[in-house]
C-alpha cells in the first residue's frame, strides 16, 4: 500500500472520527436543553456523573506513606563501640546507663530493650527515668517492668497499639515523645544484684524546632501494697455490707494519676495481685476533670474500664485498645492479674487538673495489691511525682488482711 492511500485511510477514519463527535455533542446538547445537567451519557444513554472538578484535593492518607519526610533519622544504642559482639552495658547496683542524651529538638519513636540479669527481681528494681529540655525532676519515673506493663515482675509476651513484648523478653514502647532542647532517658539498678547485660536501643527523629502546642510526655509509677479496704468483715462479693456501700465521690479510691496543667491523659497499665477470694473488678473507674468534685466520667466496673466484659471469663487476651494479657489463680487468693487501656481514640483532654481513679472493689470493699503505670502529655512544669516506694516494698507479694479467703499465704 502507497503511502499516499495510507494518509487517505486515515483522513477519512479521523473525518468520520469528527463526525461522530459533533453529533455526540449536538445529542448532548439536547440532553441540556431539556434539563438533563450529565456530563457526558453511557452506551445505554443513562446520563453519567460529573467528573471530578480540577484540582479537587484528595484524602491525606492516600497520600501519607508517601509524602517525603524532612526530618534526620536517629538512634541511641548498646552496639559495641570496638566493633565486637558485646552489645550491651552492665549497671552495678547503685549504677545508672544513660540510654540517650541527646540536644536539640526532636522526638523520640520508639524505645527497645532486653535484660540479662541475676536479679529475679529486676523488672521491678531497675527504673527507668527521662528529662526533657534540661527539667529538675523527671517527667518518666516507673520500674521498667511496669513502665512497659509487666507489673508484677514477670514476663509474658503480648501487643498492644502502644507496648509490645515480643518473644521472648522484647521490651517495646511506641509512644511519641517530643523535646525542644535535649532529651535524656536513663536506667538505674535499684536491687542488690548486677544487671550483667541491659541491651538497649532509642529511635529518634531530630527536628529543626517543635511546633508551640505540643505537650511532653509523662509516665507515672504508683501503687497501694495493699490497697487497704473500708471493710474487712465480709464473705463474699455479694454480702450486704458489700452491696450497701455507696461511693460518690472516690473517697477512698485508688489513683492512678492526679495531675495539673493542660494535658491530655492517654491510658494506663495496672496490675494486681490478690490478697483475698472472689473477683477483684467490681470497682468502678471514676475520672475527675478541671476540679470537679464528683467524677466528670464515671464507669460500671473494672473489667469495663479495660473494655471486657464479666469479670474476663479468667481467659487472657490482648488487642490494640484494651488487654488482660495475663490471668493466673482463678479468682482465689494469689491471684494475678496484669491489665491495660489506651484512649488513643479519644485521648481524655484538661484544662486545668486530672484526676484519674478506680474503686478497688465495690465501694472501695477489698484490699488487694494495686501496682500501675499512667501515662499523659501536659505542658510544664508538671506536678511532683509521688515519692518512688523502695525497691523492696515493690516486689509483689501476698499480705495478710481480712475478708474473703485464707487469712496468711497458702492456708
Amino acid at each position: 500500500m502507497s503511502e499516499r492511500v495510507e494518509r487517505n485511510d486515515v483522513a477519512a477514519v479521523e473525518g468520520d472520527g469528527l463526525g461522530r463527535r459533533r453529533m455526540l455533542g449536538m445529542l448532548a446538547g439536547g440532553v441540556a436543553a431539556i434539563g438533563l445537567t450529565a456530563g457526558a451519557i453511557n452506551a445505554e444513554g443513562a446520563a453519567l456523573a460529573p467528573p471530578e472538578k480540577q484540582g479537587e484535593v484528595a484524602a491525606e492518607e492516600l497520600y501519607g506513606p508517601a509524602r517525603l519526610r524532612s526530618y534526620k533519622s536517629r538512634r541511641s544504642s548498646s552496639w559495641d563501640r570496638s566493633g565486637g559482639n558485646a552489645d550491651a552495658v552492665p549497671v552495678e547496683p547503685g549504677a545508672s546507663a544513660t540510654v540517650l542524651d541527646v540536644q536539640g529538638a526532636g522526638v523520640i519513636t520508639h524505645i527497645w530493650f532486653t535484660i540479662a540479669s541475676e536479679d529475679d527481681h529486676h523488672l521491678k528494681n531497675l527504673v527507668l527515668r527521662a528529662w526533657w529540655d534540661g527539667e529538675a525532676t523527671p517527667s518518666i519515673e516507673a520500674p521498667i517492668g511496669d513502665f512497659f506493663g509487666l507489673g508484677l515482675g514477670e514476663y509474658f509476651v503480648y501487643q498492644s497499639e502502644l507496648l509490645a513484648v515480643a518473644s521472648v523478653k522484647a521490651l517495646n514502647a511506641y509512644f511519641k515523645m517530643p523535646f525542644e532542647k535535649g532529651a535524656k532517658i536513663t536506667v538505674s539498678n535499684e536491687g542488690k544484684a548486677k544487671t550483667n547485660a541491659l541491651y538497649f536501643a532509642v529511635d529518634y527523629v531530630t527536628l529543626p524546632s517543635l511546633p508551640t502546642d505540643l505537650g511532653r510526655f509523662h509516665a507515672q509509677y504508683r501503687q497501694a501494697a495493699p490497697c487497704k479496704g473500708v471493710i474487712d468483715d465480709w464473705t463474699g462479693n455479694g454480702d450486704r455490707s458489700v452491696n450497701d456501700l455507696k461511693n460518690l465521690d472516690g473517697k477512698d479510691n485508688y489513683v492512678f494519676l492526679e495531675a495539673a496543667g493542660r494535658g491530655h491523659f492517654v491510658g494506663v497499665t495496672q496490675a494486681v495481685l490478690q490478697n483475698q477470694n472472689g473477683w477483684f473488678g467490681e470497682g468502678d473507674d471514676m475520672i475527675f476533670i478541671d476540679g470537679d468534685t464528683q467524677p466528670t466520667i464515671n464507669g460500671t466496673g473494672t473489667e469495663d474500664y479495660y473494655n471486657g466484659a464479666w469479670d474476663f471469663s479468667s481467659k487472657p487476651f490482648a488487642f490494640q485498645h484494651n488487654g488482660a494479657p495475663y490471668i493466673t489463680g482463678d479468682e482465689r487468693l494469689g491471684g494475678r492479674y496484669c491489665l491495660y487501656r489506651w484512649h488513643t481514640e479519644g485521648p481524655l483532654a484538661f484544662e486545668k487538673s486530672i484526676r484519674v481513679t478506680i474503686e478497688h472493689g465495690h465501694g472501695n470493699s477489698r484490699s488487694d495489691d494495686f501496682f500501675s503505670v499512667a501515662y499523659w502529655y501536659q505542658t510544664e512544669p508538671h506536678a511532683t511525682f509521688p515519692a518512688l516506694p523502695p525497691a523492696k516494698s515493690r516486689i509483689p507479694k501476698v499480705f495478710r488482711v481480712g475478708g474473703a479467703g485464707a487469712a496468711t499465704p497458702g492456708e
